[in-house]
Formats: structure tokens, sequence, C-alpha cells
């Protein structure tokens, strides 16, 4: 599927793209920060027919939303092609050290060579978290890796 991608100078960036349908979506990124849903008439594909504006928040949560699936699909279709590559999803258990602490304190890539790719909470995903992002109890790690690399993350996440 393509995305277009068009600047609007002085305002942010516009990234549209086609349904299976035939519909075209979009989203308006202002420099703000603000994002608006723009869903286009099926009549005239450039006249906007719903149009919601979205908080930093709410795009957050939408893209986690959406984004979950996607994650564990690509996920999935990168380890058919890459041989010797392993996903596991490690929970955090209540008396990991890294409860309440930092993905950068835990330092998994530069520790293992394995990469924190997204973690669960609840019924929220966070892809791609950042070294900022903190843990919570019960949260589901999922990392991508070597077998020894995951390994590793597990024990560094969980130690014996």
């Amino acid at each position: 599927m393509d995305v277009e991608e068009t600047r609007l100078p002085g305002v942010g960036l516009r990234h549209d793209f086609t349904t299976a349908a035939g519909r075209r979506v979009g989203v308006i990124s202002l420099k703000t920060g603000a994002r608006h849903l723009a869903v286009y008439s099926a009549e005239d594909p450039d006249s906007v027919e719903v149009a919601v504006e979205l908080s930093n928040e709410e795009s957050q949560l939408l893209a986690e939303l959406l984004g979950a699936p996607r994650v564990i699909e690509r996920l999935a279709r990168l380890r058919e092609q890459v041989e010797g590559l392993t996903t596991s999803g490690i929970p955090l258990g209540q008396a990991s050290p890294y409860v309440g602490r930092t993905l950068g304190d835990a330092a998994i890539r530069s520790r293992t060579g394995a990469s924190v790719v997204a973690v669960f909470r609840r019924d929220e995903v966070t892809p791609s978290p950042t070294p900022s992002f903190r843990f919570a109890a019960d949260d589901k790690v999922v990392v991508v890796g070597t077998e020894d690399g995951v390994r590793a993350a597990a024990e560094i996440l969980n130690p014996s």
C-alpha cells in the first residue's frame, strides 16, 4: 500500500492512502503537534467528508490500537525471512528489578544484541518503546534477536 506524503509549508505534513475499498484516508500532522484524521468523499477524492481533530494523546492511542496487530504481523514475516531470529513475549514479574525503571536502564540491546520492539500493558501496546519508557509489573515485553540474545534479555528482566 502506498502512502502519499504532501508537505504543507508553514503548517505540517499530510499523509494519504487509498483503502482496498477505494476510499482515501489521510492524516494531517500540524507543526503544533495536533493531528487531523480525514476521510475523503467517495464522489470527490479531494473533498474531505469527515475530519476528526486528535490530541497528541488520542493520536498515540489510535496508533497503538492500529499498530499492535501490524507489529506482530511484521515480526512474523521477519521471523520467516531471517533464519535464526527469535521473537518472545517476556512477562515482567512483580519482583523484576526493572519494575518502575526505564528501558534505557535495562540496556537490553547493548547487553544482549536483542531488541525490545513492543510492550503490552493490559489492553494497550507501545510499539518501538523509547529508552525513557517505564516498565510496570505484568508488562509483556516483546523481544527480537537470536535465541541466546532473547534468553539473556529474559534473564535481565527476570533474574533467577
